[in-house]
């Protein structure tokens, strides 16, 4: 499965599904001792070999790719742990500036929930919400306070997928130190101590070694569950199709038109979608038009070729559609909304998109005996739109802003849904719009 993003060794569009892609394992010591050392510098050149000979510039943006390389391996030769030298692999690839190009680390296999999520609306970073009985709670986080800081960072549009990162794939942390203004306008700081959870996701779908299987399996199956579509009937006017991400068969987008075809107007909401396989998303476009589409050039070190969707024909939803998106929708999702814009087929409501836009394959090895796994994803092509535009670091602008303010944040109110709803002739308030579709937490 080719992408901007997918669970072969094709594409992981987004920073979240990076760590879906793969939890790597490697000792951590305080004192790095001379075969952990070499250990590091092999695997920093393992990664710098992929980028050289497989990112799709082969210019590097106009950086001296060997000169940083080189750079690099000084700092690690001279790092004094583990942590520090994949810190320093992680900083190579992070000079890029590519949203997909991204070093998965070796490193403890810790997977932690910090109990709390946030995200970008408008240019501000907010509380969206706070998990049950979590340590978060328990401290007084609620939905709608403003994050000034995370670790001592402040969050914008540009540095939160690093920030994400950092904390999420590179260096998982037991704690996070949190600045907050409250709605009522009051600032303080808070310390949310994170639930260290049993690591099963892994790489291309294997068991990572050591990782009990039957563990890996339930667990797999718990994050699909959540990733499948769902479905909310507002009657024969309009149905709601909800898409945490874009990993769906070609039988069950088909599936997704025949319910389709039975109202008058489709609401897909792709917020917080980071992504997914490009099959799924040329089968997606491909029950909303009538005829074959151009998405977008590929745009790779040698060649470029055409990224097409093909119409379903007589399975083509062919009523009112609108498409729902905010700051965490991500590479596929972006390119379906934007293609919908582009081709004048419906409306995009809700924020603007994030902006990760490239199509990466994951290069995986290994090292040491018993082996250590780590990775990276490698961008391969730019995707550059029949508007002569590329997505990266831009995103997609909505036809109609709607930005959820920290009261609906607050009170669980959806006045991005309740307006799609209005444009589809359905009655919905922000308060009902709100409990149509609950955010599903991850399973212990």
């Amino acid at each position: 499965m080719k992408s901007a993003m997918n669970f072969n060794k094709k594409g992981l569009t987004s920073l979240t599904l990076i760590v879906l892609a793969a939890i790597l394992v490697a000792p951590v010591r305080s004192q790095l001792v001379d075969l952990d050392r070499k250990r590091a510098q092999a695997i920093l050149q393992s990664i710098a070999s992929d980028v050289r000979k497989d990112y799709y510039d082969p210019k590097f943006h106009g950086m001296d790719w060997d000169a940083k390389v080189a750079e690099a391996m000084d700092r690690v030769a001279r790092a004094k742990s583990w942590d520090t030298a994949m810190l320093e692999i992680a900083a190579l690839t992070n000079d890029l500036n590519d949203s997909h190009t991204v070093f998965v680390p070796a490193r403890t296999p810790l997977s932690v929930d910090y109990g709390w999520q946030f995200q970008i609306i408008g240019e501000l970073c907010y509380v969206t919400r706070v998990r049950p009985k979590s340590d978060a709670e328990a401290k007084g986080l609620k939905p709608g306070d403003r994050v000034l800081t995370l670790d001592g960072f402040a969050p914008t549009r540009a540095s939160l997928p690093k920030i994400e990162y950092a904390i999420g794939v590179l260096s998982p942390q037991l704690s996070l130190h949190v600045g907050l203004r409250a709605r009522s306008g009051s600032t303080h700081p808070v310390e949310t101590m994170a639930k260290v959870k049993k690591p099963w996701l892994v790489n291309e779908l294997e068991h990572p070694y050591g990782v009990d299987e039957q563990f890996f399996r339930l667990g797999w199956q718990n994050e699909m569950q959540r990733m499948r579509p769902r479905f909310v009937d507002l009657g024969g006017e309009a149905m709601v199709l909800k898409l945490r991400g874009f990993l769906l068969s070609e039988s069950t987008v088909k599936e997704i038109a025949g319910k389709a075809r039975k109202h008058t107007a489709l609401i897909i909401d792709l917020r917080d979608n980071g992504g997914g396989a490009v099959e799924t998303l040329q089968y997606l476009l491909g029950i909303v038009f009538d005829h074959d589409v151009k998405i977008a050039d590929q745009v790779m070190r040698q060649k470029t070729t055409t990224l097409t969707a093909k119409t379903s024909h007589n399975n083509v939803f062919s009523g009112k559609l609108i498409v729902l998106v905010d700051s965490g929708s991500a590479s596929a999702a972006e390119l379906f909304a934007r293609t919908v814009q582009i081709e004048k087929r419906g409306m995009v409501l809700g924020d603007r998109t994030s902006g990760l836009v490239m199509e990466a394959q994951y290069h995986s090895h290994e090292t040491g005996v018993p082996p250590v796994l780590y990775g990276a994803m490698i961008t391969e092509a730019d995707l550059i739109m029949t508007d002569g535009n590329s997505l990266e670091h831009t995103g997609v602008s909505p036809d109609e802003t709607i930005l959820p303010t920290p009261a609906d944040l607050a009170d669980g109110r959806d006045p991005v849904l309740a307006r799609a709803a209005e444009l589809a002739g359905v009655k919905l308030t922000p308060e009902d719009a709100g409990k149509l579709l609950p955010y599903e937490w991850p399973t212990d």
